[in-house]
């Protein structure tokens, strides 16, 4: 389980995170919500010790992110995040073999062991024939899946994700969540589209001002009654027979 309690953070003399509460069970995926500002990606980052709180805590499996090494939390945190270096001269395979480096020692060789991870991971996404291609040389919904693979081969038990559908078309979308979701890891994931955190995701935290403004399952936080004052819109749900699709108007253009 991913957690924290009270965390705190500003740049500078401005506060981003106030008093965040946050418990990601293991095996769940847990989404971030809320609008622009809110501090989704803040609170992503202090998750994974990339930013120290300046105060509160945040733990994984009991261990305090403040206080671990980088090389024991990268052992226990994958990380995905949108900015991956898309122009390196990498092929597809020696992208997901970084992700085996908090496993080996500071001057160790690429072991069989290793490649095997590398192949298990890039199989396990779908993407083992890509393995000798040039990362950069592949569509968007070829590389998420790429560094999906990268954070598998890390061996670690727990995946955030920084919204890992940014400038994807809706079939990769699904595509990625329905392979992050059905990886069994415990998972956090920033994501802008209600729908689809309503569709993959088994938990949701919204955040507005830095603040939760709410936390629960999809049914429960996506509803008008909470959506509409964080994001300023008005919200429609509407049910289907597996669920249900939220839909979107300005303030000013009249009730349904």
């Amino acid at each position: 389980m991913i957690r924290a309690r009270g965390v705190e953070f500003g740049y500078g003399s401005v506060p981003v995170l106030r008093g965040v509460d946050l418990d990601a069970p293991d095996g769940k995926v847990t989404g971030l919500l809320g609008p622009n500002g809110s501090g989704k990606t803040t609170l992503l980052r202090t998750l994974y010790g990339s930013l120290r709180p300046s105060a509160g805590s945040v733990s994984v499996d009991g261990l305090d992110v403040a206080s671990a090494g980088a090389r024991e939390l990268a052992r226990r945190v994958s990380v995905v995040v949108q900015e991956h270096g898309g122009d390196l001269p990498l092929t597809v395979a020696d992208v997901v073999l970084l992700g085996r480096t908090p496993h080996r020692g500071v001057f160790g060789g690429t072991s069989a062991a290793d490649l095997e991870v590398v192949a298990s991971s890039l199989r396990r996404v779908g993407a083992l024939p890509l393995a000798s291609r040039v990362f950069a040389g592949l569509s968007g919904g070829e590389k998420q899946r790429v560094l999906v693979a990268r954070a598998l081969a890390q061996s670690a038990g727990h995946l955030l994700l920084d919204e890992p559908t940014n400038h994807l078309d809706v079939r990769y979308q699904h595509e990625v969540l329905d392979l992050v979701r059905g990886l069994g890891s415990t998972v956090v994931v920033v994501l802008h589209d209600l729908n689809l955190a309503a569709v993959y995701c088994d938990r949701v935290v919204l955040l507005s001002g830095g603040s939760v403004h709410a936390a629960g399952v999809p049914e429960e936080v996506l509803v008008p009654e909470i959506l509409e004052p964080v994001y300023e819109v008005q919200v429609r749900r509407l049910r289907l027979d597996d669920g249900f699709q939220l839909a979107f108007r300005p303030r000013g253009a009249g009730r349904w």
